[in-house]
């Protein structure tokens, strides 16, 4: 099974994000098929987190999107410099910047057994 374009899916979830009720911006466009989606949690309390594609290990047939966290709780500068090296490495990535104080995102986390 394919897997939803990256334009596709970062409009359905800022359209998610914003149906209950969370702030979310497009802070980077990517590649429109295929572009890693990277997204930062900012819990507007200093500390935010950074989410990004799961490996592929954790990928099965269902064609869904599957995040890791990459950093938990740090400061958002910390989040901003880790996002220049990703950029650096891959311009064709997306960044969503998502603003809530309970830290919710509505992504699917790969599971880590």
């Amino acid at each position: 099974m394919s897997r939803l374009r990256s334009d596709f899916w970062v409009s359905a979830y800022l359209r998610r994000c914003s149906v209950e009720g969370v702030e979310a911006a497009l802070r980077k466009r990517g590649a429109a098929e295929a572009g890693a989606v990277f997204v930062k949690v900012d819990r507007l309390d200093g500390t935010a987190s950074l989410y990004g594609p799961a490996p592929q290990l954790f990928l099965d047939e269902s064609g869904e999107r599957l995040f890791s966290p990459i950093l938990k709780d740090v400061m958002p500068l910390d989040v901003e410099e880790r996002m220049a090296r990703e950029m650096r490495f891959d311009s064709d990535l997306w960044l969503v910047e998502v603003d809530d104080r309970a830290g919710r995102h509505f992504l699917d986390l790969a599971a880590e057994d």
